[in-house]
């Protein structure tokens, strides 16, 4: 299960047909918040994450996973691609990072790369 955090609906629905659609099942949260929320991510394989999401930021979002053990991979989506903003990202611990708009297929490989890749320990 794929989730993905966006807190524009629009983008958010979009994201999760691109996955059904090449047979990857998704969980859309408009919110960090609305993630932690639902308690277990064990079942999530892969984040696909909007950086300026309002409330926590995505950043933020994947610091206070790791800090809590959490090696789930993410990958990072923004419409604001700067440097700055890609540097704090990589240094946060993503595995991709792709700025908007971008072809679903790009999407899809990254996740397919971030879910055949090995787990760092915990």
């Amino acid at each position: 299960m794929i989730g993905v955090i966006d807190d524009e609906p629009g983008v958010l629905a979009g994201l999760k047909r691109i996955l059904t659609a090449s047979g990857l099942a998704a969980e859309g949260f408009l919110s960090a918040e609305d993630l932690l929320a639902r308690g277990s991510l064990g079942d999530l394989t892969c984040l696909v994450v909007d950086i300026n999401l309002s409330g926590m930021s995505g950043i933020e979002l994947r610091r206070r996973l790791a800090a809590a053990g959490s090696g789930i991979p993410v990958i990072f989506i923004t419409a604001r691609d700067d440097e700055a903003t890609r540097r704090e990202a990589m240094s946060a611990g993503c595995v991709a990072y792709l700025g908007k708009p971008f072809p679903g297929r790009m999407l899809i490989d990254a996740i397919m790369s971030a879910v055949a890749a090995p787990k760092p320990p915990p």
